[in-house]
């Protein structure tokens, strides 16, 4: 993919089920990196809401999305009528990656799609 992929962080405000250390620490990572980023407070509120910041994201090429479970987010947008593409959307799954290995994942200039697929969300 030749397209810079975007970052969107979600700090999981409300659900507050990613280890803190590791989501505290990919934040101060971001803000130290020279990447731009997109910080959410919670994915699950913007789904409530249909926020349309998620179909722009959904939309906008390839995405990195540090968050929770790839079907959890997969799901989050589908909710939110801003389904995300598959092909070109790799979500690093912070409640169950180390901190060094989320932030080299977001860190790397390609997008290694992970979405699972299967289950159509329609």
């Amino acid at each position: 993919m030749s397209a810079t992929p975007r970052i969107l962080y979600c700090h999981c405000q409300y659900a507050q089920v990613l280890p803190k250390d590791v989501k505290e620490g990919v934040l101060q990572k971001l803000c130290e990196a020279d990447l731009p980023f997109e910080a959410v407070a919670d994915l699950c509120e913007l789904s409530a809401r249909r926020d349309p910041l998620l179909k722009e994201i959904a939309t906008g090429g390839p995405v990195k999305i540090a968050a929770c479970f790839p079907r959890a987010v997969k799901w989050l947008f589908s909710a939110a009528g801003a389904p995300l593409d598959a092909s070109s959307t790799e979500i690093c799954n912070l409640r169950v990656q180390p901190l060094e290995a989320a932030c080299d994942a977001l860190f790397a200039s390609t997008v290694t799609p992970n979405l699972p697929t299967g289950k159509p969300t329609a």
